[in-house]
Order: C-alpha cells, then sequence, then structure tokens
C-alpha cells in the first residue's frame, strides 16, 4: 500500500484544482437539492398536497429548472469569452492579448473542428443546459398553472414566455457583469501566486499574464 503512496499525492497534486472545484460543485449541487426539497415540500404544503421524497424532487421540473437556468448562464458566458478572447482587446486587462504586441500568426496543422474545440464544447453544454431549463421549467410551470385549474402550456408557449425569459436574462446579465469585472479590475488589482493576475510589480498598462 505504501508505494502506492506517492503516486496517489502526485495525481492529487497535479490535479489539485479540479479535484476541488468538482469537490465544491458536488457540494453545492447536493446542497441546493437538498434546500429545493425542503422549499417545494413547502409549497406543496401550502396547497394540500402531500410531500415528496428526495428522489421524486430530483426528477421534478422545479429541480431541473433551476438547474439548467444556472449551467446554460455559466456555459453561455464561458464560451463567449473564450470566442471574444480571440478578436477583441482590453489594455492592461491580464485576461487580454495585447494589441501592441499580436502574436504573429503561425500555420494551423490541426483541422477546424480541434482548433475550435473548446469553444465548441462550452456552446454544446451551454445548448444542453438551455434544453434542461426550458423542459424543466416548462414542467414546473404547467404544475403551478394545474393548482390553479389553468391550461398546461405548450413548448413553443413556454420558450415565449416572459417568465422563461426573465429566468435566464437574470443570470445571463450577472455572468457578464462578472466577467466585466475581472477583465477591468486586473488591470488595477493583483493576486499573489494567482495566475489570473499579471505580477504584483507589473504596470497597469502592462496587457496580459
Amino acid at each position: 500500500m505504501s508505494r502506492f503512496l506517492p503516486g496517489i499525492r502526485k495525481f492529487f497534486y497535479y490535479n489539485g484544482l479540479s479535484i476541488t472545484l468538482a469537490s465544491l460543485f458536488l457540494l453545492f449541487w447536493m446542497g441546493q437539492a437538498w434546500a429545493g426539497w425542503k422549499t417545494y415540500n413547502e409549497e406543496r404544503a401550502h396547497f394540500a398536497q402531500a410531500p415528496v421524497t428526495l428522489g421524486a424532487y430530483l426528477r421534478s421540473g422545479h429541480f431541473w429548472q433551476a438547474t439548467g437556468e444556472n449551467w446554460e448562464s455559466e456555459f453561455l458566458q464561458m464560451g463567449a469569452y473564450v470566442l471574444l478572447t480571440c478578436y477583441l482587446f482590453q489594455k492592461g486587462s491580464a485576461e487580454s492579448k495585447d494589441p501592441d504586441d499580436p502574436e504573429k500568426e503561425q500555420k494551423e496543422k490541426a483541422g477546424f473542428l480541434y482548433r475550435n474545440s473548446l469553444s465548441l464544447a462550452l456552446f454544446t453544454l451551454f445548448a444542453i443546459s438551455f434544453a434542461l431549463h426550458a423542459e424543466g421549467g416548462l414542467r414546473a410551470a404547467n404544475e403551478e398553472r394545474a393548482r390553479f385549474g389553468l391550461a398546461a402550456l405548450s413548448r413553443v408557449q413556454w420558450l415565449t414566455d416572459a417568465e422563461f425569459w426573465f429566468q435566464s436574462l437574470q443570470n445571463w446579465q450577472s455572468e457578464f457583469l462578472a466577467v466585466l469585472s475581472i477583465v477591468i479590475l486586473s488591470i488595477f488589482l493583483r493576486q499573489h501566486d494567482s495566475p489570473e493576475s499579471k505580477k504584483v510589480d507589473a504596470p497597469h498598462g502592462k496587457t496580459g499574464r
């Protein structure tokens, strides 16, 4: 067993960032599920409906609407950011290429799909998350309407409903505000040892990391 410990330590050392982020994601997602389950059953109690199990809640529109709604905004801003930084600049930002020192264009040996695989993957994840939000939101909205004796919405009606776009746009705007913040703040502020920051003694006008 002891001979495997150095290999395990090395694995965690080399992958500590992704392991920590994945662990935090799962922790917060489980917390969301638990809190959402409690909230959902409280809402059902107001209408004299029986509570559901946690397993049933995890299959509900309420859970997948909230999950997809948040995921879609994250993948949208990440995909858009990857593409926008290919062509646009911000002088002095650690998040931008230097407009005064453009990289010399090199011949790309890889095909189109691989050269653009990061943005394509992010936008694919956005599309999947958007679909989860749309489907979960439709189920949740129709469950709510049924409580009041209203007719169910079709998918087209839900996708053109102001409530659906309110759910999406409130998250989209916050994601781009967060990206704007790091683009601008990284011009003037520093974080020692972070690859997201310029060196502590770098001038404000220096662009890139």
